[in-house]
């Protein structure tokens, strides 16, 4: 294409499909920024104006459909003499790729995928829209399983114009029906035929007609009865192979009538796979019937039977041409006498003086829809300016074109135009929540005529520049040029706080005044060792200093060694069954005393380990023991005389 831009608005990404009549292509609404595929009449289409005409109307009128398994339209637009369908993205597959790909489907699966076209259809056929082109090709299969039938307003205008579809005839054939192919009248269920060979092929793998050009393969449509599903896929039950049989008759008579009765005999199947409720009901279209026998006069012709019968066949003639002369008679006077009434009282009433006449009253301020069939009734032509008025209500009467007290003359042409309110000029804010903050401003100014004001909000859920709402709510009625407000996300808020002192305590103690300040443990210095009750001499960011919330402290521990040392009883036949156990260290570096163990131990548990003493750099640890408040062991742990 010489542009990658449509309407100024999708900017067409890649090629992604194409068939006889249109490519499609992915592209990006530069005003919504979201993807969209949009698909592009060939060439030798857009020369034909009866095509290009009848193509407008059909896909404005498929745009009405709103459906979860149709695919929506969103916009339908020419320029430079491009003509183009702006439609739903679907990231998936076409159900004939799905097809080729799986195989013959499970039959719950098919009888799943059907329900949901069948759905589509019945949706698209109480808006008095057939589609005329079902077929895989024309059916997309989400990633997530949901089949979503398009086309619609493409198919139902090809199918309708007096062009020749050189080439989409070919894909198409084989889900003709049967009229269709013989260019006869189209009804609904035509588009449930073409719906009973889709599920024939998705249980069998194979299509019920095929032949080596489409000429061949439409007869075969109209004249050859089709192998019964069953017999090549044994797995599926009865009734479903009842179902397809019924949907794909050659008469419409004996289809189903409906795509909500298919619908129902869909569901019915998971419940009753081998119930006979879809059997072929017997419909003859030339059911045998009890004439009268034909003799062989009428067979000669009535010529010659007035010849055999001579006379009286004559005489039986005059007297039937006598009655019609009768009748034609009476007929003659009857018309003459209405004429002759009608044109008696037009020319009365019109020379009496007493001619009626309508006095008209005055309108202003009351409710059109309560005076005018009044005035209808009165032989008066009502003509309807409906404008927009802030002050005055809906459908009340602004105005009128002729005084009150004017008389009319009931039998001439009179009218009486009136100005009538269609209430305040209220536009409905779009819901533009998650947009882009740009393209949300240019929504509201460009398209809905409205003024936007940009709030700044933090918010967990939004990312930043994102919009998070709208002030009024998306929906709400507005005058045009009413400021709304869009509350535009900033990201979450971020709190900050304070860096507690950490010297001189444990890495346990630590952790707790971190937790308790918002803020979360880092590095550990040195690495290769458990801190254990080694004292913090360093930290990153230092104490005092005021950071974001969550931020990572990284804690330095006093260099030393750590050693596990054993206590054991002095007298094991001690009377006590628990003994009070108390281990105090003094550290060379500090010279401080603590207590590193205080609790009471069972006797049966001695000896026990005392883990993790520390032992300063180039220094020692001075271990004391007390049992029952006792001296048992005093030891001195010297840096050098450890491993």
């Amino acid at each position: 294409m010489e542009s990658n831009v449509l309407g100024n608005r999708y900017e067409l990404i890649e090629k992604i499909g194409g068939g006889g009549m249109a490519l499609v292509y992915k592209a990006r609404c530069r005003l919504l920024n979201r993807f969209v595929a949009v698909k592009i009449l060939r060439e030798e289409f857009t020369g034909d104006e009866e095509f290009v005409k009848r193509f407008e109307i059909e896909a404005q009128s498929a745009a009405s459909l709103s459906h979860p398994n149709i695919v929506p339209i969103y916009d339908v637009g020419n320029e430079n003499n491009i003509f183009y369908i702006v439609m739903e993205y679907i990231d998936g597959i076409t159900l004939k790729e799905y097809i080729v790909r799986n195989g013959p489907l499970d039959w719950k699966d098919a009888v799943r995928i059907a329900i949901q076209i069948c759905s589509a259809i019945e949706h698209a056929h109480s808006k008095q829209i057939i589609h005329r082109d079902i077929k895989p090709q024309n059916i997309l299969m989400t990633q997530d399983g949901i089949a979503k039938v398009t086309d619609f307003g493409i198919a139902r205008a090809v199918t309708s114009s007096t062009i020749t579809m050189v080439g989409s005839t070919i894909g198409s054939v084989h889900y003709f029906s049967p009229e269709q192919a013989r260019g006869g009248y189209i009804d609904e269920k035509s588009d449930l035929y073409s719906l009973g060979i889709i599920m024939y092929e998705m249980i069998t793998g194979k299509m019920p007609f095929d032949g080596e050009s489409p000429v061949a393969i439409a007869l075969k449509h109209i004249q050859d009865k089709p192998i019964q599903p069953i017999d090549l896929n044994k797995d599926i039950p009865r009734a479903l192979n009842d179902i397809i049989m019924k949907a794909i008759k050659k008469e419409q008579s004996g289809r189903y009538q409906t795509a909500t009765e298919m619908s129902e005999d869909l569901y019915r199947v998971f419940k009753e796979p081998n119930g006979d409720f879809a059997e072929d009901n017997g419909t003859d279209e030339n059911p045998t019937r009890r004439i009268k026998a034909i003799d062989e006069y009428e067979l000669m012709g009535e010529e010659d039977y007035t010849i055999k019968q001579g006379k009286k066949v004559k005489k039986k003639k005059k007297k039937a041409d006598k009655i019609s002369i009768i009748l034609a008679v009476i007929i003659s006077l009857f018309v003459i006498g209405i004429f002759s009434y009608i044109g008696y009282t037009v020319i009365v009433s019109s020379m009496s003086p007493e001619t009626k006449k309508f006095v008209v009253k005055n309108y202003e301020g009351k409710n059109f829809y309560d005076i005018v069939d009044e005035l209808k009734e009165a032989n008066i032509d009502v003509v309807e300016n409906w404008v927009y008025d802030d002050t005055t209500d809906k459908d009340i009467i602004i105005s009128q074109s002729v005084e009150p007290s004017s008389e009319f003359k009931m039998t001439g042409y009179n009218t009486i135009e009136f100005k009538i309110s269609k209430g305040p000029h209220l536009v409905e804010v779009p819901d533009l929540s998650g947009e882009p903050i740009i393209e949300a401003e240019i929504a509201l100014q460009q398209i809905f005529s409205l003024k936007p004001k940009i709030v700044d909000e933090y918010s967990e859920i939004f990312p930043a520049g994102h919009v998070i709402g709208t002030y009024p709510d998306a929906n709400e009625k507005v005058k045009p040029d009413t400021e709304i407000i869009i509350y535009k996300s900033i990201g979450p808020e971020i709190k900050q706080t304070t860096v507690p002192d950490l010297t001189n305590k444990t890495y346990a103690e630590a952790q707790t005044d971190l937790s308790d300040a918002n803020l979360r443990v880092g590095n550990l210095f040195p690495e290769d060792r458990s801190p254990g009750n080694a004292k913090i001499i360093k930290q990153e960011p230092t104490a005092g200093e005021v950071v974001d919330q969550e931020t990572a402290v990284n804690m330095y521990f006093e260099q030393a060694k750590y050693v596990s040392i054993p206590i054991r009883l002095n007298d094991p036949d001690i009377d006590q069954e628990t003994i009070k156990t108390v281990v105090q260290i003094t550290p060379s570096d500090t010279n401080e005393t603590r207590i590193i163990f205080d609790e009471n131990v069972d006797k049966t548990d001695f000896p026990i380990n005392i883990e993790d003493i520390p032992v300063p750099e180039n220094g020692s640890t001075k271990v004391r023991v007390l049992l029952d408040d006792k001296l048992s062991t005093e030891i001195n742990l010297e840096w050098a005389t450890l491993p």
